[in-house]
C-alpha cells in the first residue's frame, strides 16, 4: 500500500509539472527514480504482446507492460493535472515569481542529481553536456513559427511534442508553441468534444503522432541508457541546465497571442486569461517592480528556490530508503 501511494504521488507530481509551461514531467520522473522503469514500460507495447496474450492471456500482458506501475502512475498523473489546473494555475497568476523560483531551485538540484549519476567523466561527456545546454537554451529563445493545419504536419507535431514531453528539461507544450501548433491543437481538441468531424480527424491524427512518437522515442532512450548511459545522462543534464532560461522567476512578457483569434499582440497583460504568452524577457529582481509594476517578492522567492532545491535531495533519500 505504501509503494502504491508513493507511486501515485510521483504521478501526481508529474501531472502538476505538465500543467506548467517550461517544466517537464520527465524531470519529475527522473528525480523520483522511476524514469527508466517508465521508459521500459512504454516500450513494452509492441506487436509481440499479441503472442503473449495467446499464451498467457490478459494477466500475461498486464505483467509484460508493468500494468500496476502504469495504472497507478497514470491515476496519480490525472489527479496531478486536475490539481495543477486549479491550484498551480492560480499560483502562476497570483505569485508567479515565487512559484518559478521554486521550480528554478528544483531544476538546478535536478541537474546536479542527474550529473551525479555519471560514473565517469571524459571529453565526450563534457562535449555532450555543452551540446545539451546549447540545444535547450536555443529552444527557449527561438521565436514561434507559423502553424500548419495540414494533417501531415499535425502528425509530425504530435511526434515531436510527445518526444519532448518525456525528455527532462524540455516541455512538450512549449514545443507546440514554438511550432505554432498550440493555437491550432487546443481549439481543435475542444471542437472535437462537440463532435465536429474535421476536428475529430485532426485530433485523431495528432493522437496517432503522439502514440508513434512515444513508442519510438522511448525505445531510443531505453537503448541509449543501456549502451551509452553516461553520455545520455550528460545530455539530459545539459538539457536541464539550458532550460533554466525559460523558468527564471522575474520575466516580462514581450510577445503574446490572442487565444480566440490567434492574432499576435505586443501589449501583454500576464493576468489576461484570453492571451497566451509566447516570448518573455528576463529581468533583474532589483528593477523588476519598476519595469513591470509587480512586486518581486525577492525574499520569498529565495526561500522557495531553497525549498525546491532541498526537495530533490529529500526525494533522493526517500527513493534510496524505498529501494
Amino acid at each position: 500500500m505504501n509503494n502504491t501511494l508513493a507511486l501515485m504521488l510521483k504521478g501526481a507530481a508529474m501531472g502538476i509539472a505538465e500543467v506548467i509551461p517550461g517544466v517537464s514531467g520527465g524531470t519529475i520522473a527522473f528525480i523520483t527514480g522511476i524514469y527508466e522503469r517508465l521508459l521500459n514500460a512504454i516500450q513494452s507495447f509492441k506487436p509481440s504482446l499479441f503472442n503473449t496474450f495467446k499464451e498467457s492471456g490478459f494477466n500475461g500482458v498486464w505483467k509484460a507492460i508493468d500494468g500496476n506501475f502504469l495504472a497507478f502512475l497514470f491515476i496519480g498523473m490525472f489527479g496531478g493535472i486536475v490539481v495543477g489546473i486549479f491550484g498551480i494555475s492560480h499560483l502562476i497568476i497570483t505569485f508567479p515569481e515565487i512559484l518559478w523560483a521554486f521550480f528554478f531551485g528544483l531544476i538546478i538540484a535536478s541537474a546536479i542529481y542527474i550529473g551525479k549519476q555519471i560514473t565517469e567523466w571524459t571529453i565526450i561527456e563534457g562535449v555532450t553536456i555543452c551540446v545539451g545546454i546549447a540545444v535547450a537554451y536555443s529552444i527557449t529563445i527561438i521565436s514561434p513559427s507559423e502553424g500548419n493545419s495540414a494533417l501531415w504536419f499535425v502528425f509530425i507535431s504530435g511526434v515531436i511534442a510527445i518526444s519532448a514531453l518525456i525528455l527532462p528539461g524540455i516541455s512538450g507544450s512549449f514545443i507546440l508553441l514554438l511550432m505554432g501548433m498550440y493555437t491550432i491543437i487546443i481549439p481543435t481538441v475542444k471542437n472535437a468534444l462537440s463532435l465536429d468531424i474535421q476536428s475529430i480527424i485532426t485530433t485523431a491524427v495528432f493522437a496517432l503522432g503522439c502514440l508513434v512518437g512515444l513508442m519510438t522515442f522511448s525505445r531510443i532512450l531505453s537503448w541509449t541508457f543501456k549502451n551509452y548511459k553516461n553520455i545520455t545522462l550528460s545530455l539530459l543534464t545539459g538539457f536541464m541546465i539550458g532550460s533554466l532560461n525559460k523558468i527564471w522567476p522575474w520575466r516580462m512578457p514581450v510577445e503574446c497571442i490572442d487565444k480566440t483569434t490567434g492574432n499576435a499582440l505586443t501589449n501583454c497583460d500576464r493576468n489576461d486569461d484570453n492571451i497566451k504568452i509566447l516570448m518573455e524577457s528576463n529581468l533583474s529582481p532589483f528593477n523588476y517592480q519598476e519595469l513591470t509594476g509587480y512586486p518581486s517578492y525577492f525574499l520569498w522567492a529565495i526561500i522557495a528556490a531553497i525549498l525546491g532545491f532541498a526537495l530533490v535531495f529529500i526525494l533522493e533519500k526517500l527513493d534510496k530508503k524505498e529501494n
